[in-house]
């Protein structure tokens, strides 16, 4: 039976929304402490790092979160990762 690739479908969405926003435009934030009014967050800043990254804003990405780049290696090699094991085991 073919499973759903749920985690890849979710990584790929939300590598694509973080492409299309603005990185300088406040949103709706679906951080716990930013909602509670909390004004520090140790990763607030980190999708707004990886917006500003996919619009090649470097310096503007390290300002936001200086882990952005290393999370989205990380993001881009699981997506990978899960691509070859669907491909290997032919669920796609």
């Amino acid at each position: 039976m073919k499973r759903f690739p749920i985690e890849l479908v979710f990584w790929i969405t939300a590598l694509v929304l973080l492409a299309n926003a603005n990185p300088h435009a406040h949103h709706f934030s679906l951080c716990p402490l930013a909602n509670l009014g909390v004004e520090w967050c140790p990763g607030c800043g980190l999708g707004r790092s990886i917006s500003a990254l996919f619009h090649g804003e470097f310096k503007e990405s390290l300002n936001f979160h200086w882990f952005g780049i290393p999370a989205l290696m990380v993001i881009i090699y699981r997506i990978t990762k899960l691509i070859t094991i669907r491909i290997k085991g032919n669920l796609i």
